[in-house]
């Protein structure tokens, strides 16, 4: 009896093994990586005047997040993180719609530089991934400043099965662009190229 539960426990302590993910798993592994899109909910847009609020939750966030999805070559996910890549933008675009638009834009220059780990760990908590597995790429919007020409971007690697954060490292994006949906979404693009040329190879040679 006691044989055959030692066996049960150690046979289901392994599928959980395998099931969990790592930052070395993923390096590793040729799964396909999961892109979820980029999260406004935390987002601060500093020194804008003129664009309201709700415009930028309403349509400029969900346009924001298509135009990376579909200039592919433009915004090479793929590429910057060497994996197959599947979209469900379904989840990101829902969570945006809660951002709260009187908080949403600020006078405040610290605000450029506002969050940490701990507040983007507490932000994947609060999704639902619906039973997705497997790791998922999340942008978490900080500072979006106009002064500074740039946004503050947390590039985070989840697993999606247990919502733990594999990795949230904080990369500055240049902004460049026509109007408002170009010039935020070009941050996005320097993210990634910054990724390509290295973030990507350090973050392997790491794990």
């Amino acid at each position: 009896m006691h044989k055959h539960f030692s066996l049960l426990l150690a046979a289901t302590l392994s599928v959980v093994s395998l099931q969990a993910q790592t930052l070395k798993d993923f390096f590793s592994s040729s799964e396909p990586l999961t892109y979820l899109g980029i999260d406004f909910t935390q987002a601060r847009v500093i020194g804008e005047p003129v664009m309201d609020a709700n415009d930028m939750r309403d349509r400029n966030f969900p346009a924001i997040n298509a135009v990376v999805v579909n200039e592919p070559k433009k915004y090479d996910i793929a590429g910057a993180f060497h994996k197959t890549v599947n979209t469900d933008l379904a989840l990101v675009n829902k969570h945006n719609e809660t951002t709260n638009t009187a908080t949403l834009k600020s006078d405040n220059a610290s605000d450029y530089n506002r969050l940490k780990q701990e507040d983007v760990e507490k932000l994947v908590k609060s999704y639902n991934f619906n039973g997705k597995k497997g790791v998922g790429l999340l942008f978490v919007m900080d500072g979006m400043s106009k002064a500074e020409k740039a946004a503050n971007v947390y590039v985070t690697l989840i697993d999606m099965d247990t919502k733990k954060v594999l990795l949230a490292e904080k990369i500055e994006g240049k902004a460049q662009g026509f109007g408002f949906r170009n010039y935020w979404a070009y941050t996005i693009h320097k993210v990634l190229e910054e990724v390509e040329k290295h973030k990507y190879k350090d973050w392997k040679a790491k794990n």
